[in-house]
């Protein structure tokens, strides 16, 4: 099941000399639970393509969106991009409509759409898609 996304997050950096992954502002990744070193598949709006890596974070409120290595060449500085992380989840969970997964979407500039509250809840995260 989709765990996290961050959707239509505006990539701003793409080094192509890094080892590989995905930079991704730490204050982005806590509020979708999303974990440092955990894969992810990236797609780009842009141009239609889609790579697996795995998030790295970036300094806290940076709203740095960063490709490395092999992945800069996927996409450009300026491409919307859709970053989402998976999981397995108890089915039960899903028939009785338990679960839901954490969906941000940003603006261009990577601020959520909806402000991110200091210690956000599990409602309120799931609720800033609906924003």
């Amino acid at each position: 099941m989709l765990k996290a996304k961050l959707h239509q997050a505006c990539i701003t950096h793409a080094q192509v000399e890094y080892e590989g992954s995905l930079g991704i502002d730490v204050e982005l990744m806590e509020a979708i639970g999303l974990y440092q070193h955990e894969k992810v598949l990236v797609s780009n709006i842009n141009n239609g393509s889609r790579l697996e890596t795995y998030a790295i974070a970036e300094p806290f409120g940076s709203r740095r969106i960063v490709l490395n290595g092999a992945a800069a060449r996927c996409g450009c500085v300026g491409d919307r991009v859709i970053i989402m992380s998976f999981c397995w989840v108890d089915e039960a969970e899903v028939r009785e409509g338990r679960y839901r997964p954490r969906v941000i979407r940003l603006d261009e500039h990577n601020e959520p759409v909806q402000r991110i509250p200091a210690a956000p809840t599990t409602d309120e995260i799931a609720s800033m898609l609906d924003g």
